[in-house]
């Protein structure tokens, strides 16, 4: 009998906590999943790719009313750099610094990089 009240307890102890996660501040969208094929299989994600995938994530973010994550404007500019567009990169790199003010030294680093 006891072992049975213990069950039920665990039992209702992991539906509690699992229903008790905050959602998330950002909306990630296939983000995540792009750089980790970038970095996995060289190659295989093309800039053009991911500026529509980035650009079609900032809209639904936009819509549902959640931030952008950190870095994803500074990967979207790093796709119009490669495919160049210098000017659509520095757009998206200074939304990333206006977004997130601690970046700014990396972003700043990036561009002057990118003069020369």
């Amino acid at each position: 009998m006891a072992g049975a009240l213990i069950k039920r307890i665990v039992a209702f102890s992991c539906l509690f906590v699992s229903g008790c996660t905050p959602p998330s501040l950002y909306y990630w969208g296939e983000y995540e999943d792009m750089i980790y094929q970038m970095y996995s299989e060289p190659g295989s994600a093309d800039p053009a790719t991911q500026i529509a995938k980035i650009r079609e994530d900032i809209g639904i973010a936009s819509e549902s009313g959640k931030q952008i994550p950190p870095g994803l404007h500074a990967h979207l500019g790093y796709m119009y750099y490669l495919q160049g567009d210098t000017q659509s990169a520095f757009l998206e790199f200074a939304a990333e610094k206006q977004l997130f003010p601690e970046s700014a030294i990396f972003i700043d680093g990036l561009m002057s990089r990118i003069k020369q």
